[in-house]
Order: C-alpha cells, then structure tokens, then sequence
C-alpha cells in the first residue's frame, strides 16, 4: 500500500510538473521574451495588441468612444437605481457600481470622449493636444494591450511561475527592496513590454493577496519601468539616437537608485504591510523549509500551485474577467484624468510655475538652460512625452539628454500610468503620486546629470 501511495504521489507530481511547465514556459515567451518589430525590441503580447489595433484600425476610437461613453452612463443610471443582474454579482456591481468620486471621473471621462469624437463643447477638452491625444494616441493602445494582458495573464499567475521566481530571488529582492521576489516579473514585464502590463500584473496579485498594501504601492509606483521602444521614442524626439547606449545606461541606473531610496521614505514607508483584507504576511511567509534548497522548494510551491488549477475553463474565464475589468473600468479614467491634466499642462502655467524652484538645482547640478529646462520637470506628471516635446527646441545637447533620460525615469504620468494607478485597486491616492513623482525627479537627477557631464 505505502508503494501504491508513492507510485500515486508520483505520477501526480508528474501531471502537475507539466501543468507548470507548458503555461510558466508560454506566459515566459509571450510577457518576457524580446523580439524583434517594426524596427524596435518588444514583447509578443505587445505585437499581438498591435496587430489587433492595426487591423481595427479606424474603428478602434468608434470602438473605445462607445465604451467610455456607455459605461459613463450606465455608471450614471446604476447610481440612480441598481438593476437585480449587477446588484446580485459581485463582479457586475464593482464594475457599474463605483465610488461618488470615480464616478464623477468616469462621467467626465463620457463627456470627454464624445466632446473629442464630434469635436463640441470647450475646444480645450477636445483640440488634439488634450483630449484628442489621449482619444487618438493613448485608449486604442490601452484597449488592445488590455484584451492579450487581460486574457494571457492567469499563464503568468495561475501556474507557479511566480512562486518559482519568487522564490528564488527573495534573497535579492527582500534585502534590497523590501520586496517579494515575484515583484521582478512584474518589472520584466514592464522594462520588455509595457507600463501597463506591470501595473495590471500588480494590481491582480495584490487582490490576489500576494502583495501587501506597501508592496503593491511600491511595486505599482517604482517597477513599471519605461519599455525600452518607448525609451527609443523619446531619444528621438530629441534628436539624440546616437546616445541610445549611455541613455538607457542612465536610465536603468537612476531607475535603481530611486527604487532603493524612494521606498524608505513617505508616503510609501507609511503604507501598512496588510493585505487587501487587512491580514498579515506571516512571519516565515520567505522562510526555506530545513531539507530543501532554495530552488527545490520553489518548485515545489510552483507544482502546488499548479495543482490547484481545477481545469483550463476556469482559467480562461479568469482571462475574460481581467480583460473586461480593465478595458470597462480602467478606460474611461484614463479619458477623464488623461485629459484633465493635459489641458492643465496646455492652457496654464502651473507646471511651468511648479518649475522655478528646479532652477537652482539644475544650476547646481551644472545643467545647461537652466531655466529653459525647468519649464519642462514637472510637465512630465501631465505626460512623459510632453518635456521631450518640449526640450527638442533647447540648443544644449547635454540638456536634451538630462530632460529626455529625466522624463522617462520620473515614471508616473497622469495620461496613462497614473490614471491605470488610480483606477485600479493599488492603495495610492493622486496626492501621494505627484509627491512620488517629485521624489523620482529630486533623486535621479543627479544621477542623470553625473552620467551627461562624463558623456558632453
């Protein structure tokens, strides 16, 4: 009997070996692998969703404009009186049901889209520098990334690859970062791919209860690197191509820097270390059982976890979920609070006012057009793209490439990464991001301006 049991404990470890295997290894091509498009380094979910935007094409604002809108008013009339269907699901309610202010962010975000669609109403929300380049420029992105991350993430989740990987760099990520192991996928994900991909990552494993309220505001607000294509865009804006190499070298060091400095201080610090429902992480939650080596009992967390997937059904409808949750619920915020900030940033001066006190640092720092570069700091809170805009009209090349490799290591913009942040369940108001985006502008600029001094 006892060689009965072993033979069944066997073959069991087997099926769940493969059940790990196969999805970790598809989730590992399609979230990390680098390949080759259209002249630049991306994923292959980054491919798919662009396929997916080029074939719709045209139709793809139709397509987001009637989602914006429609769930602006059914959010509305669900307000006034909640149908039997939604109030009796949970998933339906939390969809069409959210909080007084998110609600009043989503009616904007209606109002909005169809202002910039038929092009009525205020030109300030509509022209093609506010909300025409988050309707135009951003929502097609986010929708087709949205479909394959939503519906190809649970390959990443599901199956033990993250208990694996987190297993095995707990030993790097805990006593650098204070942070699980499994946060480095979410960063991979984001530095290949896309911001977004590692925020919606982040924001499943903190409901999930795999991150507590500090690691997922921590995670959500220093790892969702700047793809390595977009980092491209921005060089070229300044026309500085030929600095690619020292660029992204600046990049990913000050990025480092601010990753171990910025989560030991406030606000961040001040996050509690509780889950979503308020419990603890246990005291020997990282703890390597006596008898195993570290990769051993990765991977037997890995094959626990992947025997618990009860079948494939399940988990696609996981995918369904994910995708529907963050194109019906995420989208229509990022119209709202895109648009706000970018018509703050196109027809006042408070960015610009926000940046006198810059100046003498940049001084200090030895950056040339001083001035002219401050103008341009905490515009990027707006959007990343906009001080590259900005900056390609300043003569100095070493300025170029401070404000260039600055934007993109300040990380949290409102025309996307804030507003996905916002949206989404990681415990981070719009308070604590722009203090979290002064932080990453004050500790990476000298890094920043130090690596242009050696280079001009």
């Amino acid at each position: 009997m006892q060689d009965q049991g072993k033979i069944v404990n066997n073959t069991k470890t087997k099926g769940n070996f493969w059940m790990f295997f196969i999805p970790s290894l598809l989730g590992v091509f399609l979230f990390m692998a680098p390949v080759s498009y259209q002249d630049g380094i991306t994923i292959p979910v980054a491919v798919l969703a662009k396929s997916l935007q080029s074939l719709f094409d045209i139709l793809m604002i139709e397509l987001v404009t009637i989602i914006v809108s429609s769930m602006a008013l059914a959010s509305l009339l669900c307000r006034i009186k909640t149908p039997n269907f939604i109030a009796s699901r949970p998933f339906l309610n939390g969809l069409f049901n959210p909080s007084p202010l998110w609600l009043a962010v989503r009616v904007f975000g209606g109002f909005a889209v169809l202002a910039t669609y038929f092009q009525f109403g205020p030109e300030a929300i509509w022209q093609e520098n506010t909300g025409g380049l988050v309707l135009a420029g951003l929502l097609p992105t986010l929708f087709s990334v949205f479909i394959f991350a939503g519906l190809l993430l649970p390959l990443l989740l599901n199956f033990g690859l993250l208990e694996l990987v987190g297993t095995l760099l707990s030993k790097i990520m805990r006593p650098v970062f204070n942070l699980p192991g499994r946060s480095a996928i979410d960063c991979i994900a984001s530095w290949l791919g896309d911001g977004s991909v590692g925020i919606l990552l982040t924001s499943k494993q903190y409901e999930n209860k795999f991150y507590t309220q500090r690691e997922a505001a921590v995670v959500g607000t220093t790892f969702s690197a700047v793809s390595i294509t977009f980092s491209l865009v921005v060089l070229t804006q300044v026309n500085l191509q030929a600095y690619f190499l020292p660029f992204y070298g600046a990049v990913c060091l000050a990025g480092f820097v601010a990753a171990v400095i910025i989560p030991r201080l406030p606000p961040l610090s001040w996050k509690k270390d509780t889950f979503i429902d308020g419990s603890k992480r246990a005291d020997d939650a990282d703890v390597i059982p006596q008898g195993y080596s570290t990769f051993s009992w990765g991977m037997e967390l890995a094959l626990e976890k992947a025997g618990q997937v009860k079948s494939m059904k399940s988990v696609f409808s996981e995918g369904v979920y994910n995708a529907v949750d963050m194109v019906f619920g995420v989208l229509p915020v990022v119209m709202g609070l895109g648009t706000t900030a970018l018509i703050i940033a196109e027809y006042t001066s408070v960015f610009s006012i926000l940046g006198q006190p810059f100046i003498p640092y940049l001084e200090l720092l030895g950056v040339p057009e001083a001035v002219e570069a401050s103008q341009t700091i905490v515009v990027g809170f707006a959007d990343m793209f906009i001080p590259a805009i900005l900056a390609s009209s300043i003569d100095s090349e070493m300025t170029r490439f401070v404000i260039a490799a600055m934007s993109v290591t300040q990380l949290i913009y409102m025309s996307e990464v804030g507003a996905l942040l916002l949206g989404s369940r990681i415990p981070v108001n719009i308070f604590e991001l722009f203090t979290i985006f002064i932080l990453r502008t004050l500790i990476t600029l000298p890094v920043i301006a130090g690596v242009a001094h050696l280079i001009f």
